[in-house]
């Protein structure tokens, strides 16, 4: 009877032994919630720093990074992780495509314009005032021809000319006509440009609050 006795005391022991080990090993093996999501929100914070640096930042892409620092002090760590996680990948894709943009035009073109700067330009290179939507276009593209404005970064200038036929700026259609704007005046073309630098992020098929607050100035 003691014998018997002795021995499940040894085998509950060895089990809680086992148990206590195996909580042990779970707790050493990775970082908590609370840590991943920390360390998520300071990599969203080097990538959008990136991004801000090649003057790409997406509008909303800091906002989101503030949300998650409040989740995380608010001890939602899941919540946290999650807006890190999405602003990193925003920040990583504007770093991504202003660097393939930045390559293929950003040596070539001014930012900088004034008045007499911006008609020279647009006598140079912009030499239709319309233009036919052909399969495979879109605004970025047909802004960057050296017949429209060779410079793709002045596409909301045909966008803002074309209000009543565009819903979207992602989205146009073969066929249409759109009317060019020659005569755009420097601040035009500084608030066109700096508005598809700093757009953020877009959605096909919807009309972005940042186009809304662009036609609206």
């Amino acid at each position: 009877m003691h014998t018997t006795a002795r021995f499940f005391s040894i085998v509950l022991l060895s089990l809680g032994l086992i148990t206590g080990c195996a909580t042990t090993s779970e707790t050493a093996s990775g970082p908590t919630m609370a840590q991943q999501a920390q360390q998520a929100i300071s990599d969203a914070k080097a990538s959008n720093a990136q991004a801000k640096s090649l003057n790409y930042e997406w509008r909303d892409t800091g906002k989101i990074i503030k949300k998650a620092e409040a989740a995380l002090a608010a001890g939602d760590n899941a919540k946290a992780l999650k807006l890190a996680n999405l602003a990193n990948a925003q920040a990583k894709a504007a770093i991504k495509q202003a660097k393939f943009e930045n390559q293929k035009y950003l040596n070539t073109m001014s930012v900088s314009y004034d008045e007499s700067d911006a008609k020279n330009k647009n006598t140079m290179a912009g030499k239709v005032d319309s233009y036919e939507v052909v399969r495979g276009d879109n605004l970025w593209d047909i802004s960057a021809k050296d017949e429209v404005y060779a410079n793709p970064y002045q596409w909301p200038l045909i966008y803002k000319t074309n209000r009543d036929k565009i819903k979207d700026a992602d989205l146009i259609y073969p066929g249409q006509v759109l009317d060019i704007d020659q005569n755009a005046t420097a601040s035009e073309i500084n608030a066109a440009i700096n508005h598809a630098k700093t757009r953020g992020a877009w959605t096909l098929g919807d009309t972005e609050q940042s186009d809304l607050d662009y036609l609206a100035k």
